[in-house]
């Protein structure tokens, strides 16, 4: 009897230990996406004190990285999970990474609204406005589809990222014209191109962890495969 109490005591204690993980990976992705729309805003008004707080901020996201990694470890090295358990704990500490990544686009995006060269070039900074709401409606469905662990979701989200590709091409097209016609725009256009990437990257990280979201409902890896392969593993 004793030991049937002990197995139910630890089974308990993981289940609460895996909804702590799965509450932690949420609440940093919650952090990134206030830091991607801050780091947006502070573009589009050219606010170098709130793209400063966006620069300071970005340490707490490394430490949420760092201690949910700690904890992903502890659990594998403890519990020695199986099947789906295991899954779990792999696709948050795989989305944790892509999280820390687009932590540091919003650094890369703050950082163009307190740089002299890029602020010569607002009327290209607003350019990219368009494309970071986009990405970021993308990474709060994303989180969503986190939360629900919704594969179908995923799968529609995933293709998102193509959409934000194409907007990228389109201002990249309008940087080299602006950089062509005036030679002395170019070190601020470099700037807000390296903006612009950075908002491309968040579409880019986004897609990675709706792969972890399906790689851990369908236990099927859908890393570097078509739509179309995908489609039939969802």
């Amino acid at each position: 009897m004793d030991k049937m109490n002990l197995s139910k005591h630890i089974s308990g204690q993981f289940n609460a230990e895996l909804d702590d993980i799965r509450n932690r990976v949420l609440a940093m992705g919650g952090l990134v996406e206030r830091q991607l729309e801050q780091a947006l805003d502070a573009l589009a008004s050219l606010d170098s004190e709130l793209a400063q707080q966006v620069i300071e901020g970005d340490h707490k996201v490394n430490g949420m990285e760092v201690a949910i990694d700690e904890e992903c470890t502890r659990i594998i090295a403890k519990r020695q999970p199986a099947a789906s358990d295991l899954r779990l704990i792999l696709a948050i500490s795989k989305t944790i990474t892509d999280l820390e990544r687009i932590g540091d686009a919003c650094v890369r995006i703050a950082k163009a609204a307190v740089e002299k060269r890029a602020n010569s070039q607002q009327p290209l900074l607003v350019s990219i406005e368009n494309m970071g709401r986009h990405a970021t409606r993308m990474l709060h469905s994303t989180l969503d589809a986190l939360a629900r662990m919704d594969a179908d979701q995923a799968f529609e989200l995933h293709k998102e990222d193509a959409k934000i590709d194409k907007e990228y091409e389109g201002i990249i097209r309008q940087l080299m014209t602006h950089m062509m016609e005036d030679p002395r725009s170019i070190p601020g256009v470099l700037d807000v191109l390296w903006a612009a990437r950075a908002v491309e990257r968040v579409g880019d990280r986004c897609k990675n962890i709706c792969e972890y979201v399906i790689y851990y409902v369908k236990g099927k890896d859908v890393r570097h495969i078509s739509y179309e392969e995908m489609e039939k593993e969802v």
